[in-house]
């Protein structure tokens, strides 16, 4: 009987989801409407001589000062406003994506895309995968757009030979290798499944090590980031960040994880901990890259022992050599 009743509570609550969901719908359509309204108004306003370019910032000052309950109405938002309307009033195919995508994301395909192809590649893509903020900005950060469309091109077949053979997706001619495509192994797939076994590893081997969280937020300013795996180190009595990487290392990923480490001190840490710790790991073709970011207020004391008592390095690259390895057999 429980059994029964469960399931009748569960079509209730599944009721209650979906008008959640349209609800929420309803309320994004109209908000990027409204956007599209105010750009189409700051778009002709700005075209008439009377008003000009100074019309912008006379608005973002009235509203600032009259309404300043209203948020995102400042000069670079009525701006985003007015690029908005003018990128897609006249397409057509691209009108009914519109009030699909939230418009966080709709910034980040402004900004980030080249061509009405592009955006178009990507807004269809967002409503299909239903992708978040920080998904989005990962397709386009790894080039989703142009490794797919090199895709629709014959793939030589000594090129797909060595891919069967080596069973190795990082090929550097095609860096693509359908990572992303909907119907085989996406990147964020790959890494998911990286991260997975990297975590079991770290708690299996990694003395002292506690699990905090995967995909773990912190804010910066008015910025949302998310360290993939966060540990705390006991005997270190440190919180420690892992972040995975696909390709070859970048130097400017030490100083983004710097970023992290800072916000970790200064919001997360307790008075009584060390300074945080940053792990940087790199899955590129044959070169598996393992990198330690520390605070530079730790003594030369301080350092020997955080890296005696973190995880050696050559284990973290011979297990992410591994896990790669077993992650990329899913495209053979």
């Amino acid at each position: 009987m429980r059994e029964i009743e469960s399931g009748i509570y569960n079509e209730v609550v599944e009721i209650i989801q979906a008008a959640k969901e349209r609800a929420y719908q309803k309320v994004n359509e109209e908000l990027v409407l409204m956007y599209m309204q105010v750009g189409k108004f700051v778009s002709e306003k700005a075209k008439n001589a009377v008003y000009g370019e100074s019309y912008v910032q006379g608005l973002a000052d009235f509203i600032g000062k009259r309404y300043p309950q209203l948020k995102g109405f400042t000069r670079r938002g009525l701006y985003r406003m007015k690029q908005f309307y003018e990128l897609y009033k006249d397409e057509e195919k691209v009108s009914p994506l519109v009030t699909q995508l939230s418009w966080t994301n709709h910034l980040q395909i402004m900004s980030a895309c080249k061509s009405a192809e592009e955006r178009y590649f990507y807004m269809s893509l967002c409503v299909k995968e239903r992708y978040s903020k920080r998904e989005l900005a990962r397709q386009i950060e790894s080039g989703y757009y142009e490794r797919y469309m090199l895709s629709q091109k014959p793939v030589p077949a000594q090129i797909s030979g060595a891919k069967r053979a080596t069973g190795n997706i990082f090929l550097d001619t095609y860096t693509l290798e359908f990572l992303d495509l909907p119907e085989a192994v996406s990147e964020k797939d790959l890494q998911a499944s990286i991260v997975r076994n990297l975590k079991d590893f770290i708690l299996e081997i990694g003395k002292d090590f506690s699990f905090i969280g995967q995909e773990y937020r912190l804010q910066v300013g008015n910025h949302d980031y998310y360290v993939d795996l966060m540990f705390y180190h006991r005997g270190l009595s440190c919180l420690v960040a892992f972040e995975l990487k696909i390709g070859e290392f970048k130097p400017e990923y030490v100083g983004k994880m710097n970023l992290y480490l800072e916000a970790l001190d200064r919001e997360i840490k307790k008075p009584h901990e060390n300074p945080s710790v940053g792990v940087i790991l790199c899955a590129k073709k044959d070169d598996e890259v393992v990198e330690f970011a520390l605070s530079r207020s730790l003594s030369p004391t301080m350092v020997s022992e955080y890296q005696l008592k973190l995880i050696d390095k050559e284990a973290l690259q011979s297990k992410l050599k591994e896990y790669v390895e077993l992650a990329t057999e899913r495209v053979e």
